[in-house]
This record gives C-alpha cells, sequence and structure tokens, in this order.
C-alpha cells in the first residue's frame, strides 16, 4: 500500500491511507512514535484517528435526542464498541506536498455514512504537517447530513522515548484520573493526589500500570523522557480537555500511548464533554508531536 512521506525541520512522517495513521515519525532518525509494516496489521490502534467517538461506548448501546442506539461490538471480550469507525478504513489523499529540509503535509478525506448505530453522515478531514515545529494533525469534522449528531475524536500514537518503559519520565499535568471497572468502564473521577497516577511532578514510571483517562489539565501536553531524549504531545486543551494514558503493560508492545481526547470514555451515554454536530456545522482538533 502506498505510503505518503513528508519532510520538514529534521522530522520525517509517513502516512498510511489506512485510518490516515501516523505509521513512522523520526525526527533526525530517532524513531518517536511506534511503527508497523506498510502493509498492517496496525497493532494496538498505532497512530490512528478516533472518531466519531475515542475510547470506550459502554456496553455498544448509547440514547441520543430519544433514539436508542446500538453499535457493533468490537471489543468482544468486554462488550464495548472501541474507537469509532475510521481507524482502518481506507482514506482518500486529496492534497500532498514535500519540500525536503523545509516542510511538508499530506491532506486525507473520509466520509461516515449512516450505519447502525449511527445513522448520521460526516465528512471528515485530516491533514499532516511536518516543519521545524514538529508534525502537526489537525482533524475536522463537518456534519453534512440532516440530524444532529454526537462526536468526538482524538489520537492514537504509540510515543517512543527509548527501549524500556519503566526507565520514562512522565510529566503529565492532569489532577483527575478516571477510574473504571473490569471491562475498563468509566467508575469515578478522582483527584490523583495520594495515587500512582499523580505525574504532576515528573518522575519515571517505573512498574506503575496505566490505562486510564485523565482531565483537570494545567496545561494542554504530555512529556516522556528517556535516555534517547524526549518526546511531547501537545494540544488546547479547551478543545480537548481529556487524556488517555496507557502504557501497555502486559501487551509487549513498545511505548507509551498517549490521546488526547474531546470527550472521556463512554460520552455517548454520560454527555461529558460531548460535542453535538448540528446539520452544517463544523468541528477542529489539532494536535502537536516534537522531539526535546
Amino acid at each position: 500500500m502506498a505510503q505518503y512521506e513528508i519532510l520538514g525541520g529534521g522530522y520525517q512522517a509517513e502516512i498510511s491511507p489506512r485510518g490516515a495513521a501516523l505509521r513512522v515519525l523520526r525526527h533526525d532518525g530517532r524513531d518517536l512514535v511506534t511503527s508497523w509494516p506498510e502493509d498492517g496489521p496496525i497493532p494496538y490502534y498505532s497512530g490512528t484517528l478516533l472518531a466519531p467517538w475515542p475510547n470506550r461506548v459502554a456496553g455498544a448501546a448509547y440514547d441520543f435526542e430519544g433514539e436508542h442506539h446500538e453499535l457493533p461490538v468490537n471489543e468482544p471480550d468486554r462488550g464495548n464498541a472501541l474507537h469509532g469507525f475510521v481507524a482502518d478504513v481506507p482514506w482518500t489523499v486529496a492534497e500532498l506536498f514535500a519540500a525536503e529540509d523545509d516542510h511538508g503535509f499530506v491532506r486525507l478525506t473520509h466520509t461516515i455514512e449512516p450505519t447502525s448505530g449511527y445513522p448520521f453522515r460526516l465528512a471528515l478531514q485530516v491533514r499532516h504537517d511536518v516543519s521545524a515545529s514538529g508534525l502537526v494533525t489537525t482533524v475536522t469534522a463537518e456534519n453534512v447530513g440532516t440530524n444532529a449528531a454526537p462526536y468526538g475524536c482524538g489520537p492514537h500514537p504509540w510515543l517512543l522515548a527509548g527501549p524500556d518503559v519503566e526507565a520514562y519520565e512522565l510529566d503529565l499535568p492532569a489532577g483527575q484520573v478516571l477510574t473504571t471497572d473490569e471491562l475498563l468502564r468509566p467508575r469515578a473521577l478522582e483527584d490523583v493526589s495520594g495515587t500512582p497516577y499523580d505525574f504532576r511532578q515528573p518522575r519515571a514510571l517505573g512498574a506503575t500500570a496505566i490505562d486510564h483517562a485523565f482531565t483537570g489539565l494545567t496545561a494542554g501536553r504530555v512529556r516522556l523522557r528517556g535516555p534517547e531524549g524526549g518526546v511531547e504531545i501537545s494540544w488546547d486543551p479547551a478543545v480537548m480537555p481529556w487524556a488517555q494514558v496507557c502504557t501497555g503493560t502486559g501487551l509487549g508492545h513498545r511505548g507509551v500511548a498517549v490521546e488526547p481526547m474531546t470527550c472521556p470514555p463512554d460520552a455517548f451515554n454520560s454527555g461529558t464533554d460531548l460535542v453535538v454536530l448540528k446539520p452544517g456545522d463544523t468541528h477542529e482538533a489539532r494536535w502537536t508531536i516534537t522531539a526535546f
């Protein structure tokens, strides 16, 4: 499958039309994200985009504007609907520009058509830009249907700061953590003080296992520092007030997943920070990955 390489400011990114996914990102030859083979499979949603919801819809069912909807279950061991519809579908490349050692970008499009559990029509665009500022990704959603639609989005990069995750120093300026039950469905929002999940003062991950959503952000960023250098993902917390962090404990997968999100897990049921797009409405979210 064709890959689209863009270069700029010492950064090299390769974008796959599968899921408009970030397959490779390097800075001066150092890997900043976990990559995967050109023809897949895509392991653990690495580098994909999550829409029209990030994370989970508990029980793969929700009510919206008086109607009950049942989504396809794609997390069968837990009975949930995970990460939306677009992470592994083909996107169309609409525009490509590459200027070596300067900047480059690629813009891809995809339309979510009405389907089982989601009878809404959204036109999506994603643009990946590289320059000396890093990789900037912008996702725009427009409701091109006839009814209001629930919506949320986020990315799913696995960030790399060396081979040993336990040696990473995590800087996570979040005051609250969303605890979950055994099915990874939201249970309670708690203050991080006194918990293993307080990384407001940067410290080594060690053996701490994390697979939680965080909010109460004092800054829209997460930083990882390792023996080979650091990597940061940053965003506007007014647009994306949540971040899922997963250390991948027990998965055998490299890196730490850091997923800024417009809403928390199961927002289709809770309504927390849920975006409602009326016909003709648009929503834009943007994030940046940089080396340091």
